[in-house]
């Protein structure tokens, strides 16, 4: 299983920083790129995790985002 943390700054200014896991992956660059991918589509979704809270991202509300294999984002 491969987690990364991103900070999603979405598009009305505010930021959040999510984790994204998936259990088939090994790579954390595969994982990076799988969420970049999804998120380009209009209709593209990830599930994430803000604490104990499930947070589903949609890629039409995000504007950027920051990636960090492991950890907090600083």
């Amino acid at each position: 299983m491969a987690e990364i943390v991103l900070r999603v700054r979405l598009m009305g200014g505010d930021h959040i920083d999510v984790t994204y896991e998936e259990v088939d992956a090994i790579d954390p660059v595969a994982v990076i790129e799988h969420a970049i991918t999804t998120l380009t589509r209009d209709v593209g979704a990830l599930r994430t995790r803000h604490g104990d809270r499930l947070v589903v991202l949609y890629g039409r509300g995000v504007a950027a985002l920051e990636v960090a294999p492991r950890g907090a984002v600083v």
